[in-house]
């Protein structure tokens, strides 16, 4: 068990004021006041940063910036520690100054450009040494100097294995995170998706499934589950539920099998403590818990697993002025705290805000594969993308081919590249074995003998590894044919396991990228006022959003009520209002509000439940309700928003409905603070996922939401808090039960 340093222990330097940094170049004069506009202005120009106003105003600008940086010693870097929106150091950059200080104290005077130069020439053992001193923003500095052979080259250099039943990062080895997500937590769906990832050589770094269903009882449902199908089969894997880390924990108080425990990461404190309801303190004590209480004490020497990704602080607004590049490489230095068995990169996941096309997600894998193996990090690399964006399957198949040159640890396996769950697109256990085979690597060792056993791989007389005869079926871990079928049944988007070669067969990918096709073009969708003032009567506001462009590329102007609209509004006498908006898919909007709206209505009217006059938004965004509900001073806000489209075409019908309950009462919001952490926390938010035909089907979700609004109401609690408060409830009722 690693010790932790506790926060006070870290010193970091005094604060001082901003320094105006400038230089000439061909008689220009270029100035940038303050780290943190050189630190934005020399990194590569990415849609984050133009919408932050961070990205340098010309190519000479951005040449400029990176040459002061360059000419920037180590210590001034250490000596100007970047604050949050108050001044102050916030607990990230705090765990970032926790280095090591005697090798520090040989390379501070070095210039950033000197330790690039110095990381280039030097061996493995130097680089992991010289990491050890750096800060995330050092190593975000580093970056901004590289150019792509440079960034291959340096973390090519670094090894981060990692040990639990298999051992990850070893050279010569590709590892696999198999994520056999459903939009339902349909076990059976997941159980099929399991079989086809193991039966393609994934799942030797992680079996792992994002819930639909955050809570106790679900996760605890799954997780018993991937335990029981992973003793069945034998494959030498681990498994993990990436819940929020408070749900696991009470996961594991309650003897579920825990292995390794996932939690996001953000770069700034503000992101982690108001949107990932998480603190250090917090993340501390699950990092002891699992070292005295997890179900591989004694087999794991890491167990913990980070996943992060360019741009989550921006998104949010809670940046705090510092650029994508270096929030992410801060993520690091507050996930190197804890040793992880994992950290995965999913930049990309979040959309054209943050990386507009190919080329910025691809430059952005890069950096942060390098930053993350320079400070320590086994780095497991997700290039994905979104529909919304202009990212394709071709820049995702570039950036894997540059990520495994420059040596990452692990890619994940999402079959054929479609997340049925979180509507994105990932890495394929397809992708993964193509990978292997172009770049002569192998699964991890434990893995491998268990996957020649079972002939999905075979070995030559000469010790060489091909693709076997069992590679791709997964009905070999099926009794039956009518097992196989039923499993088969309730999985979307799986349109045949034909393959050629390590590939999907030709009519295979031809389906899904049809699928990929339909899932962009219901983006681009116009909500039709009209035709939904058919099912009720409206009141049509407007977002700052004047149009769709605008409403897809940046994210807070559908956050935000036009002028014209805030001044239509007013206080009503109402506990929950209604909020429809197109959100990423009117399509979503539009095949579920005829059957939703209705039993929304009529089931909280049924409950004396006192409702206004829906209110209908085009180019809306999630956090549109929260200045609705607090114009309206209503209690809950119903927000029925279309998902960013996913999956097979029917999953470009996906609704959510995010049912947000406004903090108004003092010593609820004290019991809110407290739990959370957060003294300023001012809502509380329960999300339903998946509503669509092929998800949760809108009657039902509207019994769903009408349930879940009268909990939220009885209990003034929402989110992670209502759920805690209910499984205490449930808890009570047993031992009553019992007694």
């Amino acid at each position: 068990m690693k010790t932790l340093t506790p926060l006070a222990d870290i010193h970091v330097p005094d604060v001082l004021r901003d320094q105006t940094y400038t230089t000439s170049c061909m008689n220009q004069q270029f100035s940038f006041q303050g780290l943190k506009a050189l630190l934005g202005a020399a990194d590569y120009s990415k849609a984050g940063e133009r919408n932050a106003g961070l990205a340098a105003s010309s190519e000479t600008a951005r040449e400029a910036a990176r040459g002061i940086l360059s000419r920037l010693t180590l210590q001034h870097l250490y000596d100007h520690p970047l604050t949050n929106e108050q001044g102050s150091v916030d607990s990230v950059m705090r765990v970032n100054y926790d280095v090591d200080g005697d090798a520090f104290a040989t390379l501070s005077t070095m210039t950033a450009g000197e330790l690039k130069n110095h990381l280039l020439r030097s061996p493995e053992s130097e680089v992991e040494r010289a990491g050890s001193a750096l800060t995330g923003v050092m190593a975000s500095a580093v970056a901004k100097l590289c150019d792509v052979h440079e960034l291959i080259l340096i973390a090519r250099k670094v090894s981060r294995p990692t040990t639990a039943r298999t051992l990850l990062g070893a050279p010569g080895r590709l590892s696999s995170r198999l994520q056999p997500n459903h939009p339902t937590d349909d076990i059976r769906g997941i159980t099929l998706l399991c079989y086809l990832g193991l039966s393609l050589g994934s799942g030797d770094a992680l079996i792992g499934v994002n819930p639909a269903v955050d809570t106790v009882e679900s996760v605890s449902s799954l997780l018993y589950h991937l335990d029981g199908l992973r003793r069945r089969i034998g494959a030498p894997t681990q498994i993990c539920v990436l819940a929020h880390i408070k749900t696991q924990l009470s996961c594991l108080e309650r003897g579920a099998p825990v292995e390794i425990l996932f939690q996001s990461l953000a770069g700034t404190e503000s992101t982690n403590l108001l949107e990932f309801d998480i603190s250090v303190d917090l993340l501390d004590r699950g990092y002891r818990r699992m070292a005295e209480n997890g179900p591989l004490k004694g087999k794991a020497e890491q167990f913990m697993y980070f996943e992060t990704g360019q741009g989550s602080e921006l998104t949010y607004g809670r940046h705090s002025g510092i650029d994508m590049t270096t929030t992410e490489a801060l993520c690091y230095g507050l996930a190197r705290r804890y040793d992880p068995f994992m950290v995965n990169n999913v930049t990309g996941f979040i959309g054209p805000e943050t990386h507009c096309d190919s080329f910025e997600m691809i430059l952005s894998n890069l950096q942060d594969h390098f930053m993350g193996k320079l400070l320590g990090l086994p780095m497991g690399m997700a290039p994905c993308y979104t529909l919304h964006s202009n990212i394709t399957l071709e820049g995702q198949q570039m950036a894997t081919e540059l990520l495994t040159a420059a040596g990452a640890n692990y890619y994940m396996d999402v079959a054929l590249n479609t997340d049925r769950m979180l509507a994105y697109f990932d890495t394929s256990g397809h992708d993964d074995q193509t990978l292997r085979e172009t770049h002569g690597r192998l699964p991890a060792s434990e893995f491998l003998e268990w996957a020649v056993s079972r002939h999905i791989f075979s070995r030559g007389t000469q010790g060489e590894v091909t693709r076997g005869p069992h590679w791709g079926d997964p009905t070999q871990f099926c009794d039956s044919e009518a097992e196989f079928n039923e499993l088969l049944c309730a999985t979307p988007a799986v349109p045949s396991f034909k393959s050629a070669g390590p590939r999907p067969a030709d009519e295979v990918q031809r389906e899904m990228r049809v699928n990929q096709a339909i899932g962009r073009e219901a983006i681009h969708a116009e909500l039709q006022i009209d035709e939904l003032e058919k099912i009720t009567s409206f009141r049509v506001i407007e977002t700052e959003a004047a149009d769709q462009e605008a409403h897809l590329n940046s994210p807070k102007l559908g956050s935000r009520l036009a002028a014209s609209s805030l001044d239509r509004l007013s206080p009503e006498d109402c506990q929950v209002q209604i909020l429809v908006s197109d959100g990423l898919s009117a399509e979503a909007v539009h095949h579920n509000a005829n059957d939703l709206l209705p039993v929304i209505l009529d089931g909280l009217k049924g409950r004396t439940v006192s409702t206004g006059q829906p209110l209908l938004a085009r180019y809306g965004r999630v956090k549109l309700a929260e200045p609705v509900a607090e114009r309206l001073e209503a209690n809950v806000i119903v927000h029925l928003i279309g998902e960013r489209p996913g999956g097979d075409a029917l999953a470009s019908r996906s609704l959510s409905a995010y049912l947000v309950y406004r903090l108004t009462d003092p010593s609820v919001r004290t019991a809110a603070s407290q739990f959370s952490g957060n003294e300023d926390v001012r809502f509380e938010v329960t999300v339903i996922s998946n509503i669509y035909s092929g998800g949760l089907p809108a009657l039902e979700a509207g019994g769903v939401i009408v349930e879940r609004v009268s909990d939220i109401l009885a209990h003034q609690a929402a989110g992670n808090r209502l759920e805690s408060l209910l499984e205490s409830e449930a808890d009570r009722q047993e031992g009553g039960d019992a007694q």
